[in-house]
């Protein structure tokens, strides 16, 4: 059954409050969205652009059924990524891509990892969190929960999310305890200078407003969990500051901050600009609660923030005291747009902030990547992302047929090729390239230093 139907049966299913969660956080209901957005407009109504070139790259298509991902992307020290992958009621696997050598190899299938095989929803169908680095070299990251069947699984099906830790220099996998019983794991961020790491669960269930999201501390000596706080903040992301504090959102915009030296969890406020952050900006949103992109600067002293819907970037300076954070708008990432969407948010090492953005204009959906640098005045929209290879993989079968889940490249009127659906996932390398994740197939787009180089020197003058 493909990710529409079980999509079509699961929203019939729903209180209008919770088909709205399912229409904020969820991924498949985006292709919905932009399939009844209706036909282009002609060739002579769309702007020519300056594109951004990128490479493509399929990822394994057995790891990504259905074609979709999540923020699962991130460089090791060993210059190689690792991606996450999403099959649902089948398994998921971490995918490692070599772009020295434009090689993909699996190197976890979560369901060898922890032993168990299950199907359907009691399956580990997604890698979901935005996986982390830690000082050794381990690759953090977490399962959660797919789609179920309404018509013959219960949420009470899925056993639970579990941490993985898998070292490159070894081919080892760490395979760590089910934090909450049928929580999916959402985030997961390691301390190892201080032993220990901190992840953050995912109830799926849909009961009532907002959900269940335990933010957690996990110590690898004793091998325990502590619970630190239900967030109820739909997909919050954990970062860790300078002075090795923890943080996560809170349902109606506060922050809460955890220092492992004291054991001490505080609840701290938040500005933006002087003032409350207002209804537009989506920081502080009640009831159900909004997706936010947090990512943390180099030297752990600036909190970056980007929320879902919101065509703004945010930042909070850690080295405040008191408990309030302040912090203050950076401006627009794309100006001028009425209609963005991004779930693509890093901070990479160079300390440069990338967004790759999701704005839908002339009925088609452009993907945009968006760059700040400290000492930047604004964000600077480098423009929309082309692919110079798009016959990079099969999109037809042996009889011409279009293969199933394979339509995400789209064709301008003036030839170019571009992403065709909403992008989720981008991280930048050391090298100064940066590799964005595209739907249908599930794939990686790199933008290569060099472009990049000549694009940010344009931006600047």
């Amino acid at each position: 059954m493909g990710t529409l139907t079980r999509m079509r049966r699961a929203v019939a299913a729903l209180t209008p409050q919770e088909a709205l969660l399912m229409r904020i956080a969820r991924l498949s209901l985006a292709l919905l969205t932009i399939a009844a957005l209706g036909s282009p407009a002609p060739a002579e109504d769309i702007p020519k652009y300056k594109w951004v070139p990128s490479t493509a790259y399929v990822i394994p298509k057995y790891t990504a059924t259905e074609g979709e991902g999540y923020f699962s992307i991130i460089e090791g020290h060993n210059k190689r990524l690792y991606i996450g992958t999403h099959a649902n009621a089948v398994n998921s696997w971490l995918v490692e891509f070599d772009p020295a050598t434009e090689k993909m190899d699996v190197v976890v299938d979560t369901h060898k990892a922890i032993g168990k095989d299950l199907k359907g929803f009691g399956s580990q169908a997604k890698i979901h969190t935005r996986n982390n680095v830690g000082a050794s070299g381990k690759i953090y990251f977490g399962t959660k929960q797919g789609y179920p069947d309404p018509a013959k699984e219960k949420r009470e099906d899925y056993p639970g999310g579990y941490s993985f830790a898998y070292d490159p220099a070894t081919k080892k996998t760490e395979v760590f305890p089910i934090a909450v019983p049928h929580h999916g794991i959402n985030s997961i961020t390691p301390d190892e200078k201080r032993g220990i790491f901190y992840v953050s669960t995912c109830s799926d269930g849909r009961p009532g407003p907002g959900e269940n999201s335990i933010f957690l501390k996990y110590d690898l000596k004793s091998g325990k969990y502590q619970e630190l706080i239900d967030t109820r903040h739909i997909y919050g992301f954990i970062v860790i500051d300078y002075k090795g504090r923890a943080y996560h959102p809170m349902l109606g915009g506060d922050i809460v901050r955890y220092d492992p030296a004291t054991d001490k969890l505080e609840r701290l406020k938040q500005t933006i600009d002087g003032k409350p952050p207002t209804p537009e900006s989506h920081l502080a949103d009640p009831g159900n609660g909004h997706p936010i992109n947090w990512d943390m600067s180099p030297d752990g002293k600036t909190l970056f923030s980007q929320p879902m819907a919101s065509n703004n970037l945010y930042t909070y300076d850690l080295t405040q005291e008191g408990d309030t954070l302040h912090g203050k708008s950076l401006g627009d990432l794309i100006p001028g747009a009425t209609a963005t969407d991004c779930r693509a948010f890093c901070v990479g090492p160079s300390g440069t902030a990338w967004a790759a953005v999701t704005e839908t204009k002339h009925g088609i959906s452009f993907l945009h990547l968006v760059s700040y640098r400290p000492g930047d005045k604004a964000p600077r929209d480098l423009g929309p992302v082309s692919i110079t290879n798009p016959d990079y993989t099969d999109f037809v079968d042996k009889d011409g047929k279009p293969l199933p889940f394979h339509g995400g490249v789209h064709k301008m009127p003036d030839g170019t090729s571009t992403s065709k659906y909403v992008i989720l996932g981008v991280c930048e390398a050391k090298d100064g390239s940066v590799y964005i994740l595209m739907l249908h197939p599930y794939s990686v787009l790199k933008v290569a230093a060099p472009d990049l180089k000549g694009l940010l020197t344009q931006a600047a003058r």
